[in-house]
């Protein structure tokens, strides 16, 4: 019996020192078994890259032939009473290209919120022409009978053109949505063809002559019985006896234009390393008005750059 009640008391004391020798870690796992969070990119820093997308450009062009036609007819009273240089007007024209080009810049980050500044480069090579013509007839004050014929071409070619530009994005992770505004410069190349063609008679003269040939010839101007043309008294409106010249081309040449304008955009730009970024941006450039013309530019591209 004491034998018993021994064994009994040796196996109560030696369970627990038993039982806090066993290593129960491979139930609960090691103790630095956990997933380690995504490694987080620092946006900050300068960096470049080059782009390429697809534009499409609207010019316009507003009275371009105002002031060689007010030059020309300065001195005519059908210029004082019904402004024919303002007759003459054009449609805009859109114009479509891809376009490539470089970028710089550099970040600096605030927690979650990246601020930064950055210059573009665009090469563009695109121009519009807009033609037109109108005819229009007068009978002025002093009853002498203007026709006036007006014809003509406008031309903008953009080269290419730069931007430098704030940036303020929000980083989620290694997205980085952004919005950026800022300013614009470009070349263009502008051409300005103006022709015109004007003549008349004295009205007044002219019924006297049809009603008594010994009145005398009726006054004429500007491209009457010159040269190779003729004019019938008799018939003043009859192009088969009243021959005017032809169309007069006003003295245009090319002008080179630096032009200024504002520029605005966003995207978002995706880190696959800490310093290979690809992004995504629209982009709206407007400039300013130059002789009567304008430009507007949207662009869709893409690119990538290298974070130092």
């Amino acid at each position: 019996m004491r034998i018993a009640t021994l064994a009994v008391l040796a196996s109560a004391l030696i369970s627990p020192a038993l039982a806090a020798d066993l290593d129960y870690g491979v139930l609960r796992g090691a103790d630095d078994d956990y997933l380690a969070p995504a490694p987080s990119i620092d946006w900050s820093g300068f960096y470049v890259g080059g782009h390429g997308g697809y534009s499409t450009a609207s010019m316009g062009f507003t009275n371009v032939f105002g002031n060689p036609y007010r030059e020309y007819f300065r001195a005519r009273d059908i210029e004082a009473e019904f402004g024919v240089s303002s007759l003459l007007t054009f449609s805009s024209r859109r114009v479509h290209s891809t376009t490539y080009g470089a970028y710089a810049g550099y970040n600096v980050q605030f927690d979650d919120a990246v601020f930064g500044l950055e210059v573009d480069y665009t090469s563009f090579n695109k121009s519009g022409i807009s033609y037109n013509e109108i005819s229009r007839f007068y009978t002025t004050k002093a009853n002498m009978f203007d026709i006036v014929n007006l014809r003509g071409f406008s031309k903008t070619e953009l080269e290419d053109y730069g931007t430098i530009r704030g940036r303020a994005g929000y980083a989620f992770g290694s997205f980085l949505p952004f919005v950026t505004a800022g300013l614009a410069i470009g070349r263009a190349t502008i051409l300005d063809q103006p022709e015109v063609q004007n003549y008349g008679y004295d009205a007044t003269a002219a019924a006297a002559y049809q009603a008594n040939p010994r009145s005398g010839t009726p006054v004429t101007h500007h491209g009457y019985a010159n040269g190779n043309t003729a004019f019938d008294p008799g018939a003043p409106q009859d192009p088969n006896k009243s021959v005017p010249n032809g169309f007069y081309q006003l003295p245009a040449k090319p002008k080179s234009k630096a032009v200024a304008g504002v520029a605005l955009g966003g995207g978002i730009e995706y880190a696959i390393t800490s310093n290979f970024l690809l992004r995504g941006e629209y982009q709206y450039v407007l400039f300013d008005d130059f002789d009567g013309h304008k430009v507007n530019i949207n662009t869709v591209r893409g690119g990538a750059a290298i974070k130092f």
